[in-house]
């Protein structure tokens, strides 16, 4: 290393003590250590141009340790990173300002605890829980040879970018890391490089304690290219591993650098307690006399350092960017459909005359489940949305989500123009890298069961979290899994996904509300969905007699009415629709005035102004009967303190479906019982 990079490894590191240190919280240890492996990449391996930080063919870099997150906003801050706004436009301003450094983890600063993206410009992904963030880089690394498959052409590489991700101990502790670097080593994403902190120190302690193997052995094992750094702070050997990276055309990298907390700083013991918590104004003191700074001078950074980074990253990022907007310029010239396509995906919007696509089903009373018809208008909507992409956690041909029209083929390690996409039994490491193909501005789907949405949670929140639109197809969704048992009957996981703030979660009751459902949200930018389909094959309604299933875009509508005020709504979602019609029918022959609610997404029903979810649900009925085949927790907001719930308060049994609707209420006998005493208690 010259002066000027041990200069700037040292700026790095005293940000980063100064920062956690102002805010008393926060961990240092890693980023000091650290700091010689993230300079060495964004100064001299990075291809990132800090005036332009989203032009699509640039480098990702994602910090899965996101616990040492005053590292990254170090980088940020001293490469002078643009901001860029929600329009996706530079504004000039600082991505990360000193004040934001000086106001870490503190209300509103640039700088929170964990990087959060859309938050900080120049956070690739929020990588929330360890692992979460290794994993989310594999659908990066995905995204990357699906775009250079579908948009590249003889001279015109307009996507070749690299991904990389910094981890611990702690990330490959987590089963996710294994999950995404066993579907990496796979696929072969030469693309991917994941840099290993391997510091044998966790919260509790020394990882001897719970976390003994041979990281470098599994990962040769996963089809990785395996290569070592003994010494974090050897610049020569960071460099040489990285060309390794580079050379690697057939396998992912993992980089595995040896390093101590707080490298560096002259009290070993007290800097390996700082992984968790902040030096203290002694032993902070103490590792700037050992860089040689000032002790009473916080948030010290040298002119020349800025200058450094500008002539380093900041230029070569410039001069690679440029490069490609002067090639992106030929590229619309020799090809302009395909550049139009490049435009509308970078901004996530669709092809004009899309929707058009989006099949009609003729009223049927044998109909068909609502996996079937999702399959049907997924298929259509592909055809029309080139980049939309997806797959299940092996068990497409249980979901219907296999892509079968010519040419959308299997994303597979010799073709990276496929876009079916096998993720095997992964179900958390699917979400993440749907995530992460959300990320590259991608537009993915993927799918298992309803109840394995359990192993996907931490996904499908950050998803949430994120503002991604990531699609989260899942089937199966009721106890109508029937002989399966209670071990396969969602019985919690419709409350469960509804909690997620951000997630709108459709139970469609037919096929025609499935088309509205795939139409509703395809267009979205920033929502996620989650979209709960049956096995069992529903009636598609006559919507000649019923309302139109156009209807679901507002979350809730009506479906069928009495003359008048009715005496009594009944509520439903999906399957359980059918049954409310059936008790409808009833109640009307026998004269009771009654109404049917579909309700297939309450997150949109509930942003409807007031005067129309009063005139769905009118205040002054409040016999109310809702039914849903799961738990019942929320339903109240909705039949109010005079209603009735028809659900699950239970797990389910293994029969066949006619024993169970009948063992646990859900038949056209029972819920019109309930909705006639509800009538005569009002």
């Amino acid at each position: 290393m010259t002066d000027l990079d041990t200069l700037s490894v040292n700026t790095i590191r005293t940000l980063c003590i100064d920062a956690v240190q102002a805010a008393n919280s926060g961990h240092p240890g890693t980023p000091m250590a650290m700091a010689p492996v993230a300079y060495e990449l964004w100064q001299r391996v990075l291809r990132y141009d800090p005036d332009d930080p989203i032009w699509p063919n640039r480098d990702r870099f994602v910090l899965s340790a996101g616990h040492a997150s005053t590292l990254l906003y170090a980088l940020l801050h001293l490469a002078q990173v643009k901001a860029v706004n929600p329009a996706y436009e530079t504004v000039g301003e600082p991505a990360v300002a000193l004040d934001d450094l000086k106001r870490f983890r503190q209300l509103d600063s640039k700088c929170p605890g964990h990087p959060e993206y859309r938050w900080t410009t120049g956070v690739e992904a929020t990588t929330g829980p360890l692992g979460t963030g290794v994993a989310t880089t594999v659908g990066m690394a995905i995204a990357a040879r699906w775009q250079a498959a579908y948009f590249n052409r003889p001279g015109f590489a307009l996507f070749d970018y690299d991904t990389y991700a910094l981890c611990g101990d702690g990330d490959l502790m987590e089963g996710v890391a294994s999950e995404a670097a066993s579907l990496a080593g796979h696929l072969k994403l030469a693309n991917l490089c994941w840099i290993y902190d391997s510091n044998q120190i966790s919260i509790e302690g020394s990882t001897d304690l719970a976390f003994t193997e041979d990281v470098a052995t599994r990962f040769t094992g996963y089809g990785w290219t395996v290569t070592r750094v003994g010494d974090a702070n050897d610049a020569a050997m960071l460099a040489k591993a990285f060309e390794v990276f580079h050379r690697e055309e057939r396998r992912p990298t993992l980089i595995i650098v040896d390093s101590h907390i707080g490298y560096g700083a002259p009290n070993k013991q007290g800097t390996a307690a700082a992984h968790g918590e902040p030096l203290g104004e002694e032993e902070a003191a103490a590792a700037k006399r050992f860089y040689g700074w000032p002790v009473d001078e916080p948030f010290t950074v040298p002119d020349a350092v800025y200058q450094h980074f500008a002539t380093g990253a900041g230029a070569r990022g410039r001069a690679l960017r440029e490069e490609w907007t002067s090639l992106l310029e030929g590229y619309r010239a020799e090809y302009p459909e395909l550049a139009e396509d490049l435009d509308l995906m970078r901004r996530r919007e669709l092809p004009a005359g899309w929707a058009t696509a989006i099949p009609e089903f003729p009223a049927d009373p044998e109909g068909m489940a609502t996996r079937n018809s999702s399959g049907e208008v997924l298929n259509a909507a592909a055809r029309a949305v080139p980049w939309l992409i997806g797959g299940s956690a092996d068990l497409a041909p249980s979901t219907k989500t296999r892509l079968t029209f010519d040419g959308a083929g299997d994303f597979t390690r010799d073709d990276g123009g496929g876009r079916n996409l096998h993720f095997g039994v992964r179900e958390f490491a699917s979400a993440a890298v749907a995530n992460g193909l959300s990320l590259a501005k991608l537009r993915p789907y993927w799918s298992t069961f309803l109840i394995f949405s359990d192993f996907a949670r931490g996904a499908i929140r950050l998803s949430a979290l994120m503002e991604l639109p990531v699609v989260h197809v899942f089937t199966h969704d009721s106890i109508g899994v029937g002989e399966d048992g209670p071990t396969h009957q969602p019985v919690e996981q419709l409350v469960s996904l509804r909690a997620i703030p951000g997630l709108y979660v459709f139970r469609p009751c037919d096929a025609n509300e499935v088309a509205e459902t795939w139409r509703t949200l395809l267009p979205w930018r920033h929502e996620p969905a989650a979209v709960v389909l049956t096995r069992q094959a529903v009636p598609t309604l006559d919507r000649s007699r019923y309302a139109s299933a156009s209807g679901l875009a507002r979350g809730g509508y009506v479906l069928a009415d009495s003359d008048g005020e009715p005496e009594v709504i009944l509520i439903a979602t999906g399957s359980e629709v059918h049954l409310a019609v059936e008790a409808y029918e009833k109640l009307t022959a026998d004269g009771v005035r009654a109404r049917v609610v579909s309700l297939p997404c309450w997150e949109l029903f509930d942003q409807q102004p007031d005067d129309y979810r009063e005139q769905v649900l009118p205040p002054s009925v409040t016999a109310r009967v809702a039914i849903e085949k799961g738990a019942t927790l929320g339903w109240d907001r909705y039949v109010g303190t005079h209603g009735a719930i028809v659900g699950m308060h239970t797990f389910g049994a293994s029969a066949p479906l006619k024993a169970l609707r009948t063992k646990f209420g859900f038949t056209q006998e029972n819920i019109t019982g309930v909705a006639r005493d509800l009538c005569c208690y009002s």
